[in-house]
């Protein structure tokens, strides 16, 4: 069966490419720390970007989407460029830079749910919201690495992530249900009016605040189209 959705094809398309290039880069990231524990949490993060690339293939092959050839190249030079990089730039750009990039992919997923809400599609909302909320915890891994760190103000407002800012508004100390995940990431829609977060009507709940939550998660986390360098 395939579907009418452009977005939602190059959404599935660029998240299947760009999982890879995650992973990649992660190996890089664990290989450049000496710490074994933060080894092993970054380890753990690469295996989540290897499931979550076989799971969005599984969708795409329920609705005969093909792999972009150009987005499997380009992510492929882009994790292993990332890669390596992460053995010449130090300790704390990689940290930062994977916790803002997997902050940016958390609404990934739960705008490919909306998407398929358009198309009267919710047999994926499950698994849409996993991945979703791993990579929220991916992000809460990073920031609470980097807390203490002298740099993360300056970081933060030249970049625009860190402790007070977030590009999602999922809480991970108050998570919505699955059913009412479709409150979250309503802002990241293409073309959709952007609503207040205290009043949004999608869900009788006030949303989450987009502030980053400290979360004591063991999960670890993952990196994006232009640099997911964990």
């Amino acid at each position: 069966m395939k579907i009418q959705h452009p977005r939602l094809v190059r959404l599935l398309q660029t998240a299947y490419s760009a999982e890879r290039a995650a992973a990649f880069a992660y190996i890089g990231h664990a290989g450049s720390v000496r710490d074994a524990n933060q080894k092993a949490a970054i380890h753990q993060i690469e295996i989540d970007e290897w499931g979550h690339r076989e799971s969005v293939l599984q969708v795409m092959h329920q609705y005969d989407i093909p792999v972009s050839r150009y987005l499997e190249w380009k992510f492929f030079l882009i994790g292993k460029l990332i890669s390596a990089a992460c053995y010449i730039i130090g300790w704390f750009m990689p940290y930062y830079f994977a916790g803002r990039l997997e902050s940016g992919n958390v609404c990934e997923y739960f705008v490919m749910m909306h998407y398929c809400h358009e198309l009267g599609i919710r047999e994926h909302d499950a698994l849409l919201y996993e991945m979703g909320i791993k990579e929220k915890e991916h992000e809460v891994y990073f920031l609470d690495s980097l807390k203490s760190n002298r740099l993360l103000p300056l970081f933060e407002r030249i970049f625009g992530w860190g402790r007070r800012k977030s590009f999602n508004d999922v809480d991970l100390d108050a998570k919505y249900s699955v059913e009412d995940s479709r409150a979250y990431c309503q802002n990241s829609i293409p073309d959709k009016p952007r609503t207040d977060p205290a009043t949004d009507p999608a869900t009788e709940r006030p949303q989450a605040e987009s502030t980053p939550q400290h979360s004591n998660s063991t999960s670890p986390p993952h990196p994006d189209a232009t640099g997911r360098c964990p």
